[in-house]
């Protein structure tokens, strides 16, 4: 069954209108934790939070938004976190009549997969500071989930995966995790635990034929992860990188797999 489906891209803003746009949602603190120094080229462990990348952060918004996203999957857990589950309010505020008859098991609900007790704890406390000092009503169901992860091989390739996964279908991916530099075990003496390796999660690999076309997935930076990914995936699936921003935008074009799935595409196709 053929349907014509392509994902919208959030235009390009300047400065000002994200900083104003972050404003006007009540986050200004975050406005001014971006303009913090960055961290140094070789300083890639920390015992603090990112600071906020407001062009990230609003892209990610954006295509929550604009692409009518039902359920989201986080690999990792930041104010990335804390920006979906506002966007994800706002889908629902706006298209839960009709996104209601959806086959949709976690509908509207934000799924964060995190391998730092330390960080869950972080961005679980701030969206709870967050949703009662702006008196936030009904706020979405978020499924906060913690897992090692270890060393394993893909295809003979060596690669990272977790432990233990949430059990979900997500319409929206945003892969932003694991932490490199805590991973279990090795293979033939391999680990990413080294400053000249780079993450490489083989999970999405894994679920792939689980996947339903018009399903997004955002890697952000982790290059050598993308090109992983797009090495190895074997369904339909359209890739774009967004240079300014620094992600990897891949989209699941796969014919229909029949009515349902139909139905959910006309439902993100609605202007």
């Amino acid at each position: 069954m053929k349907f014509n489906y392509n994902y919208k891209k959030p235009n390009i803003k300047n400065k000002n209108f994200i900083e104003n746009f972050f404003t006007r949602k009540g986050l200004k603190l975050l406005v001014d934790l971006s303009k913090k120094n960055k961290r140094s080229v070789n300083q890639m462990i920390s015992s603090v939070p990112y600071k906020p990348e407001l062009y990230d952060l609003y892209n990610l918004y954006q295509y929550v938004l604009i692409n009518k996203r039902t359920t989201i999957f986080e690999f990792g857990s930041g104010w990335s976190t804390l920006i979906f589950s506002l966007a994800l309010k706002e889908v629902r505020d706006k298209y839960y009549n009709k996104a209601k008859f959806l086959r949709r098991n976690n509908l509207f609900e934000l799924i964060v997969l995190e391998n730092e007790k330390k960080y869950l704890t972080i961005t679980k406390n701030r969206i709870n500071k967050f949703n009662k000092y702006f008196n936030i009503k009904n706020p979405i169901k978020i499924n906060y989930n913690f897992s090692d992860v270890e060393m394993t091989s893909f295809k003979n390739r060596i690669c990272t995966q977790y432990k233990n996964l949430p059990l979900c279908n997500p319409d929206f991916i945003y892969l932003d995790g694991p932490d490199q530099f805590n991973v279990k075990k090795k293979i033939n003496g391999i680990t990413t635990k080294h400053k000249d390796m780079m993450p490489m999660a083989c999970d999405i690999l894994k679920l792939e034929y689980f996947y339903t076309p018009g399903t997004i997935l955002v890697c952000d930076g982790r290059a050598s992860n993308a090109k992983f990914l797009k090495d190895h995936l074997k369904r339909k699936w359209k890739y774009t990188y967004d240079k300014k921003n620094d992600q990897h935008i891949f989209m699941l074009s796969d014919p229909v797999l029949g009515k349902l799935n139909k139905l959910q595409l006309e439902f993100y196709n609605q202007k």
